[in-house]
């Protein structure tokens, strides 16, 4: 292998990694959440199953949201069922600001035990990703059903039906007194290059996907999650036997809740004002609670 191309500077938490491997026509994304995860989880008291259910759901937003080439696109993952324990999850994931909410019932989710399975928690539900493209005004939205272990697998399923690209995603979490950490790596095969080109079909047993599939495959969920590996390292371990493996560093990834009173403003100027009065609290305030952050405005239109 003649080395792995990369910046100087070693990446940690909070910063996606961008790799190619053009001799395969693949392309890939790696990242770890450290303390932007816990600012996100801390905005509820959430149990140990739905703080590991969104870090694994918040690591997809951001390994997905990054492959926008659109710098002010948005991607928001959206998993939704009527008879699940889990009725509502979503993340969404905006020039490197990171959001997310869980909704669920407390009293159904302890009758699950500590550690239950993905089907338990949303039952017969769906999976929506959608990307929005600021620049052209575009939407691209796709859905699945939330079938198999996680969420990374119903991820894989998305890229196959709808985007027609072989897709290997691995996720893995930590959680323990000191935080929450939670890593991911998704590759991906391109044999007709970049976007823009139609897929008439997906070659899964392409031996060059079959190739990347098994190297990215052998990644463990203590490597993703490990601090004392830097992403560099670890697709070092993966692809060695590469000719060559081009990294660079994306975009750092913060907690990106765009919540402001004047943004609430402006969203209730848009109603009649027989709406907005019936809104109004004794004070003549109208409360906006917002769920991704756990706070409550009080908008004051006068």
């Amino acid at each position: 292998m003649a080395g792995i191309a990369a910046s100087p500077s070693s990446t940690g938490f909070d910063q996606v990694l961008a790799f190619t491997v053009a001799e395969r026509n693949a392309r890939g994304r790696v990242v770890r959440l450290g303390p932007v995860l816990d600012d996100v989880i801390a905005a509820h008291s959430y149990p140990a199953p739905i703080r590991h259910l969104l870090a694994e759901a918040l690591v997809l937003a951001a390994l997905l949201g990054s492959l926008l080439k659109d710098d002010q696109g948005q991607l928001t993952m959206q998993a939704q069922t009527q008879d699940g324990v889990v009725d509502l999850l979503v993340c969404d994931y905006r020039a490197g600001e990171l959001r997310g909410y869980a909704r669920f019932d407390r009293a159904r989710l302890d009758d699950l035990g500590p550690s239950p399975t993905l089907h338990a928690l949303f039952g017969d539900g769906y999976l929506a990703i959608t990307f929005d493209l600021v620049t052209t005004g575009q939407r691209y939205q796709g859905i699945v059903p939330l079938e198999g272990e996680t969420l990374a697998a119903a991820c894989e399923s998305y890229f196959f039906q709808s985007e027609q690209i072989p897709t290997l995603i691995r996720v893995g979490v930590r959680s323990g007194s000191a935080g929450c950490i939670a890593g991911g790596l998704l590759i991906q095969h391109l044999p007709e290059g970049e976007e823009g080109r139609e897929r008439l079909h997906v070659q899964l047993d392409h031996p060059e996907w079959e190739h990347m599939r098994i190297m990215g495959g052998a990644v463990t969920p203590g490597e993703l999650v490990d601090p004392a590996l830097d992403l560099e390292s670890l697709l070092w371990r993966l692809f060695h036997e590469e000719r060559e493996v081009r990294v660079e560093q994306g975009v750092r990834v913060s907690k990106g809740c765009r919540c402001t009173s004047d943004y609430y403003r402006s969203v209730l100027s848009r109603f009649g004002a027989a709406e907005r009065e019936e809104m109004r609290n004794e004070e003549g305030l109208i409360l906006v609670d917002c769920a991704f952050c756990s706070r409550v405005f009080e908008i004051d239109l006068d």
